[in-house]
């Protein structure tokens, strides 16, 4: 068995993420496997070197050690460029021009109806470039226009049914066999202009060259499993075991998260908190040495 733990060094790890990666690091050990530990920096805007250290150290000092060398997604671009020209070769990619403003607009005035209840709708792509004319798409492309690859879903279902792998399954711990439901995410972003791939398709091509066969992460991240299986097909890559654990919630009913202020297991360490005394905080005793 190969597990892996991969945050982004956007800041600081919380308890949510140590919970998250012991639930890697223990079916590793039980099955006397192999947990690996990969840094998901392709976003060089907020990446940053110090919160990789501080990663490392973090999960040392709660009793979380990882085998082999660490995986910097940034070090890896040519493997992701390679899996880029696959799926743009198959023909299911295409251009999308719009601005994230746009498409905000967009879905903002199409989720207005009295009956629709925004925040039960799916925030997808609507599809504004899906269908572009060949020549108008040259022309912007020739002009330097700013713009994002996406996955055309469409296309992606029928090249897949053409070749008898329609419709697409994946085994969750939790929820069982799970059918994929292309509708969930739409017409992710695969690419940019700027930056050559994206979390979608890095996270699947990193499983793979790693040999993971179990990918134990939040249940926040089931739906991403929907298009990750999709490109795990159009790719010919293996297809692992998910386990989508729950997420870890604060005394206000809110998932721990970087972005709403979670103290840092880093500032706990500070306060002079031990390993012990960080895992009571939910509920779990320390990881036995193994």
């Amino acid at each position: 068995m190969v597990t892996r733990f991969a945050p982004s060094p956007t800041g600081l790890l919380h308890m949510g993420h140590a919970y998250s990666a012991r639930m890697g690091f223990e079916a590793a050990r039980a099955a006397g496997g192999t947990f690996l530990l990969r840094i998901e920096d392709i976003d060089t805007s907020r990446c940053k070197p110090q919160f990789v250290d501080a990663i490392v150290e973090d999960l040392r000092f709660v009793g979380l050690t990882f085998d082999g060398p660490i995986r910097k997604q940034s070090e890896h671009l040519s493997d992701y460029a390679a899996a880029l020209e696959t799926l743009e070769q198959l023909g299911v990619l295409y251009p999308c021009f719009c601005t994230r403003a746009e498409i905000a607009a967009e879905l903002a005035h199409s989720q207005s109806a009295p009956q629709a209840d925004p925040s039960e709708l799916p925030q997808v792509y609507p599809g504004r470039c899906r269908d572009r004319k060949r020549d108008e798409v040259e022309r912007r492309l020739l002009a330097g226009h700013s713009y994002a690859l996406r996955l055309h879903t469409e296309r992606s279902r029928e090249l897949l049914r053409s070749r008898g792998q329609w419709p697409l399954t994946f085994t969750d711990q939790h929820q069982g066999t799970v059918t994929v439901d292309p509708a969930l995410l739409g017409d992710v972003v695969l690419a940019r202009k700027e930056v050559r791939t994206s979390y979608h398709l890095a996270v699947v091509v990193d499983d793979a060259l790693q040999g993971v066969t179990l990918v134990t992460r939040g249940q926040d991240l089931l739906t991403s499993t929907h298009v990750h299986r999709q490109l795990q097909a159009l790719l010919g890559l293996p297809v692992p075991e998910y386990a989508h654990h729950p997420l870890l919630i604060d005394q206000s009913g809110q998932r721990l998260a970087k972005r709403r202020g979670s103290e840092s297991i880093r500032s706990l360490i500070q306060k002079g908190r031990t390993a012990d005394e960080l895992w009571a905080s939910i509920g779990l005793r320390a990881p036995a040495v193994i």
